[in-house]
């Protein structure tokens, strides 16, 4: 896959983007059985912050968040295992416990014995939660923006409806309409740019088969049945079209605090706001 991300990304159109992608390291993990290395975007310095991003989506969602942060954390951005631009072996499984293990392993290569604060926006809030649960002596914190999958129950997508999932999911116009339903101010904030961040990993091998067979796997739902012991903080716009009311009404049953809500903000702080998401993480992260 390394040889092909150079490929893809010699076309990127946003400037944020390509400074990211300059940061991106390929860390071999053996114990996952594959021989292809996975890619994590390390940068900046100072106490480590372990950023995950959503569904069907990339390190390059912290294109923007990722420049603000980095003068004071040092950051891991991976791409989660089946997402992104990391192999996708047919012999692989993937699902929830594929998810953990690749993170579980991407956490014992982060260097030092220093307690990691965790960013987990929409399905990656899940994970941050799970990987908290799991990890409990290792992370410390977590900040949640626009969290998805935290309530419900795992819904397992049958065969042939999975993969006619996927092949909606790939049409130019369906990613082009859910690019532009993540933002609060499409008309203004999305372009050329946007669209193909959206779309690029869809030109890794295996990307149709992994996602069908996440689908198959019922994905994260439920996941913040019982919430981990770490302090939890959660960040969500008020202009997100992805989340319905529903879903918010019972995030905010199942949290112990308030949300934090951002105005003038979609499904993806950390892009539409990215300075408030960067100053949050100030309080959050960094000790008083």
């Amino acid at each position: 896959m390394k040889t092909q991300f150079e490929a893809i990304r010699s076309n990127l159109l946003d400037p944020q983007a390509v400074a990211l992608c300059d940061q991106l390291q390929w860390w071999d993990i053996p114990e996952l059985g594959i021989e292809d290395p996975f890619p994590v975007a390390v940068l900046g310095q100072g106490p480590p912050l372990l950023l995950l991003h959503g569904f069907d989506s990339s390190f390059l969602e912290y294109r923007r968040l990722a420049p603000l942060l980095s003068n004071r954390f040092q950051l891991f951005i991976p791409d989660l295992f089946g997402f992104g631009f990391s192999p996708r072996p047919r012999t692989s499984q993937y699902g929830r416990e594929a998810v953990l293990l690749h993170l579980q392993s991407v956490l014992e290569r982060i260097p030092g014995n220093h307690p990691i604060g965790v960013v987990g926006a929409s399905m990656g809030a899940a994970v941050a939660v799970e990987i908290a649960r799991h990890q409990a002596e290792r992370i410390n914190t977590l900040l949640l923006l626009a969290p998805a999958g935290l309530t419900g129950r795992p819904m397992p997508v049958p065969p042939l409806l999975d993969r006619l999932g996927a092949w909606f999911l790939s049409r130019p116009g369906v990613r082009r309409g859910l690019c532009r339903q993540a933002f609060a101010d499409p008309d203004t904030d999305v372009g050329p740019a946007e669209e193909q961040i959206a779309s690029l990993h869809l030109q890794c091998p295996g990307w149709s088969e992994a996602l069908a067979a996440f689908a198959r796997s019922g994905g994260f739902s439920g996941s913040g049945h019982p919430l981990p012991q770490q302090p939890l903080h959660v960040l969500w716009g008020n202009n997100d079209r992805i989340l319905r009311a529903g879903q918010k009404q019972a995030l905010s049953a199942l949290l112990e605090h308030p949300v934090e809500c951002l105005d003038n903000c979609g499904h993806l702080p950390h892009i539409d706001r990215p300075q408030d998401v960067s100053e949050r993480c100030n309080t959050v992260f960094l000790p008083a």
